[in-house]
């Protein structure tokens, strides 16, 4: 495409239909940005178009195109091909930052994301001079152009927060370092002076803070992995400021809004975790600057609203308190039983009450509530801070605040039975207080799996919890109903059996509730009891306790799945699915109804699939219901087919990306349970499965080559008579993915169950070219991963046609190839090849080379006869060699460019391990022992000969092992 006016135009109006409601305008033209992206000077239109259209809107779509074209092509894969031209890289790099300084806000932001996203490809090898670039703006004075500058540094630094330690990480880190260090603390006094100059002016303010806010933020991500030596040096200048800001207060920077932070909350909750972030890693250093942060942070809590507009800042204060009260050197702060009374009651109490806000919280927006109520998300909430502070006080003190907080629990629960209905919110208090000081060590999988000995929680179970879940009716005071299912969940290891199996009816009614927290949480908390282990393994809660519920339970979580709110519920997904997999067989009564309700589900969430997680476990429950089923009656397969079909078919034909790679382990799954034939219905799909565009998509390729294996398994004679003519395409299949680095294995797999299964005759003409292919990869990058996999197929063709037939090949395709390959390959790696199948078929895949190929005793190759004997027995006796060349680390099999649908494996449409080798050999030690006999029986003397006189002692004691088990010896 050129850079030309005309091109301008055009692309002018394909953004434009983009932005149009009518998926019939929408659509098309995204199909056209995204032919048309592969093309040389696409992105400079873009760029082009952000800086000179006249319309507000095309800037804006043109900025966001641009952002996620760049996500999408920018890395460059090895073996694919590189989707951004070099010119265009260099053209990009050369004017995206200079553009951004000189756009608005709105445009800045994407144009900083799509830097960042470069930067952390390019920076600092590739893109040298970009630092530089950046930190030359910040002597422009203009702060527009500087927050810019700040936003992007921002957003290329900020990994450093959470990436592993490596020797790459810390040169780059001491490069950026010594180029933006010295410059952002000058530039951060150069503000904080600015502040001062312009503090009656509101507009000048509101941009110095947004800057300030930035600046913290790098500071931050900075100095998260070790303290620098130019910020211990300069941390004068830093905390005195930071401090300073701590306890300022601006009239001009309040704002009306309750519910938005502003910009003195925002800068004041970084600073308090940068203080946070010094308090727990750099103790030492910052040991001066602690006692006025611990004493400004704490006015700061004591003199703070209930707002909403707070909550950031307020939770970040306390989390600061949190990390310094369970340090031991600062102890000493927190011990006067005066000083725990006031945290407890002036930050803890107070912090831990459920507010109006969290009330709208629960009844309107409950999918925010219990994200961040049930899963801890980042959106740090008062309440959780509060939890972790009494936490850590209670690692010195758990004794006194456990007295103290006692007291306040008891008057609480007082107080709700004078009055319930008015006075709810205390006991909802109470319970979060029992909770949160019960609790010590927690994970997501177990629940808690520490408490504080000086709570009697089966007793509150029993007294305050059980009672709001027996009451008759399930919508009445629908926060405490979820305090008491959450108070199960987390508790779960704490209060005994029975009192559980007491519960499980409670919350089987509560999944009719009308509140979605309510509901949620009582499908959560079944399916984390499901979960639970008792003796051996075996679940906690056997199928056989819950026979009196299947039905209810059932028919109460499909019902839940048609209350207002709750249509793609993941939790009750999961909770579905996890009843199926612990009731197994009880199902099947229940399965003709259950399979009909998730294939509606599943036809109306293909029209726009939006919840990944609901999505999951809804495939999952479909898997369950088939193995299930099928186990205890194979025919059914059929009833499941019919029922899935035509929703699948509907699938693959409007290309639903994300449900494209379930579609195919399910297949997979339904034609496995077929016995040795393949129904027409299957072949009719089988000339589609290979088309090329499918194979585009890295998601689709595990699941894909599974569905061709089970083709090749239950099928390979009618795909030989009635679809001879897609041979070929199979082989293609097979050729692309043995190119690339990450996919290689997978088209060893499909080549593995071409050769063990397809007749013979029906692939001999492509036997050589297949070798072919093999070599010219070996020559090309030879990895340790491709080699693994040659060794499995080369011993599999063996196994399969016969030892003397792969020296044959071998030879055919150059002379003396097949001594090469042994010499080169297979003794020296054999060690590499890991999985007990795996070994065996090399174990009889050598085996038959040593004793079934008469050019081993008779030709040049019988110098190789005893090193690949010993190698053998190395294969079987010695430990398995896995070390990686070091510049292979880094191939990263589900390494998949910008956004592509990942392929998630389906843990219950899991294929059987298969064992090509199983029915004709048991232990590979003894058949080796056997085979040897044989071979000595054939020809006397000559076996015995070179063993005694080459082989080491050490592998001729184990031989001898062998032979004796076998009961057999050489002649």
């Amino acid at each position: 495409m050129e850079l030309s006016d005309a091109n301008l135009q055009t692309l002018t109006e394909y953004l434009k239909k983009t932005l149009d409601p009518d998926p019939a305008i929408r659509r098309p033209a995204e199909k056209f940005l995204e032919s048309v992206e592969g093309s040389q000077n696409y992105p400079l239109l873009l760029l082009t178009l952000l800086e000179k259209s006249q319309e507000n809107v095309i800037k804006v779509c043109a900025s966001v195109t641009f952002k996620n074209y760049i996500k999408r092509n920018w890395r460059i894969v090895e073996d694919e091909p590189n989707k951004i031209c070099e010119s265009d890289r260099i053209a990009i790099k050369a004017n995206i930052v200079p553009l951004m300084l000189s756009s608005p806000e709105q445009i800045q932001k994407q144009l900083s994301d799509a830097i960042s996203i470069i930067g952390r490809e390019d920076f600092p090898q590739k893109w040298p001079d970009l630092l530089t670039e950046m930190v030359n703006r910040f002597q422009s004075g203009d702060f527009h152009v500087i927050n810019g500058v700040l936003r992007t540094a921002h957003s290329l630094f900020k990994r450093y927060r959470h990436e592993f330690k490596s020797n790459e990480l810390w040169t780059e880190i001491k490069l950026v370092l010594d180029a933006f260090a010295l410059p952002l603390t000058n530039l951060f006094k150069a503000t904080i002076e600015l502040c001062s100059t312009h503090a009656n002016d509101a507009s000048a303010l509101k941009v110095l803070f947004s800057s300030l806010i930035l600046i913290a933020k790098l500071f931050y991500s900075l100095n998260f992995q070790d303290l620098p030596e130019f910020f211990e040096d300069n941390m004068e200048t830093w905390m005195t400021n930071f401090h300073s800001l701590l306890t300022l207060d601006n009239k001009l920077l309040q704002t009306d809004d309750e519910e938005e932070a502003g910009l003195l909350e925002l800068l004041k909750s970084q600073i308090c975790d940068n203080a946070a972030l010094y308090a727990q890693k750099y103790d030492e250093e910052f040991q001066p600057y602690l006692p006025r942060f611990v004493t400004a942070i704490w006015n700061l809590l004591v003199t703070t609203g209930q707002e909403v507009k707070y909550d950031l800042l307020v939770s970040n204060a306390i989390q600061f308190l949190a990390s310094v009260c369970e340090r031991p050197h600062y102890k000493h702060l927190f011990e006067d039983q005066n000083t725990l009374t006031s945290i407890c009651e002036k930050v803890i109490v107070p912090n831990m009450e459920f507010r109006a806000a969290d009330e709208e919280a629960f009844e309107d927006n409950s999918e925010e509530y219990i994200r961040r109520d049930l899963e801890g998300s980042d959106i740090d909430t008062r309440r959780r801070a509060a939890c972790d502070l009494v936490r850590g006080l209670c690692k010195f003190f758990e004794g006194p605040v456990t007295g103290i907080f006692s007291g306040y629990v008891n008057s609480m629960l007082q107080e709700y039975a004078k009055n319930p209905s008015v006075n709810w919110k205390h006991k909802d208090a109470a319970i979060y207080l029992v909770t949160s000081l019960a609790s010590k060590a927690q994970t997501q999988k177990h629940g808690i799996t520490q408490a504080n000995e000086l709570v009697n929680l089966t007793e509150f179970f029993v007294n305050h919890i059980q009672p709001d879940l027996k009451s008759a009716t399930v919508n009445e005071f629908p926060v405490l109903k979820a305090d008491g299912i959450k108070y199960i969940m987390i508790f779960r290891n704490q209060v005994p059996k029975e009192q559980l199996l007491v519960s499980i009816p409670l919350l089987i009614n509560h999944l009719q509730a009308e509140s979605i927290v309510v509901h949620t949480y009582a499908a959560h908390a079944l399916e984390r009891l499901f979960t639970m282990r008792g003796t051996n393994n075996a679940t906690l809660i056997t199928a056989a306790e819950m026979a009196p519920f299947v039905e209810v339970l059932l028919t109460n979580l499909f019902k839940a799945l048609t209350l207002p709110g709750s249509s793609e519920n993941e939790y009750i997904m999961k909770a579905i699915m996890r009843s199926f997999s612990l009731l197994q067989e009880s199902i099947i009564p229940y399965i003709p109804s259950v399979i009909t309700q998730l294939t509606q589900k599943l036809l109306a969430v293909s029209k726009n699939p939006s919840k990944p997680h609901f999505n999951h476990y809804m495939f999952e429950s479909i898997c369950l219901s088939i193995r299930i089923t099928c186990k205890a009656n194979p025919e059914a397969v059929g009833s499941f087919e019919e029922a899935l079909f035509l929703v699948f078919t509907e699938i693959l034909q409007n290309d639903v990306q994300e449900f494209i790679p379930y579609v195919f382990q399910v297949m997979s799954l339904l034609l496995e349970m077929h016995k040795n034939e393949i129904p027409s219905s299957y072949m009719a799909l089988f000339p589609h499965l290979l088309q090329p565009v499918l194979w585009e998509r890295t998601g689709n390729i595990p699941p894909l080559v599974r569905l061709l294996q089970a083709y090749l398994e239950r099928g390979a004679s009618t795909i030989a008579s009635a679809a001879a003519d897609k041979i070929p395409g199979l082989l293609g299949v097979f050729q692309k993915l043995i190119a690339s680095k990450a996919n290689d294995h997978q088209g060893f797999y499909l080549l593995n169950s071409i050769i063990e299964h397809m007749p013979p005759e029906s692939v001999d003409q492509y036997r050589k070219q297949i070798f072919i292919l093999l070599f010219q990869r070996l020559q090309n990058s030879k990895t340790t991963k491709f080699i693994k996999s040659f060794l499995v197929f080369v011993n599999l063709y063996c196994v399969r046609y016969g030892a003397l037939a792969l020296q044959e090949i071998f030879d055919s395709i150059q002379p003396k190839m097949f001594g090469m390959v042994l010499e080169k390959i297979i003794i020296p790696e054999i060690q590499k090849v890991s999985g007990q199948v795996e070994k065996k078929i090399c174990a009889v895949g050598i085996t038959k080379i040593l004793t079934e190929c008469p050019p081993m005793m008779d030709t040049e190759y019988t110098k190789l006869w005893i090193p690949l004997l010993q190698a053998l027995i190395g294969l079987f006796e010695l430990p398995e060699d896995d070390t990686i060349p070091d510049e292979e680390h880094f191939i990263d099999i589900e390494d998949t460019p910008g956004y592509q649908t990942a392929f998630s494996q389906l843990a219950f449409a899991g294929k059987k391990e298969h064992d090509p080798v199983g029915q004709m050999v048991n232990n590979p030690r003894i058949h080796l022992a056997q085979s040897l006999h044989k071979l000595s029986t054939a020809c006397p003397g000559r076996v015995l000969s070179m063993l005694s006189t080459s082989l080491n002692a050490e592998a001729l004691q184990y031989l001898q092992g062998y032979l004796q088990a076998a009961s057999v010896s050489l002649l």
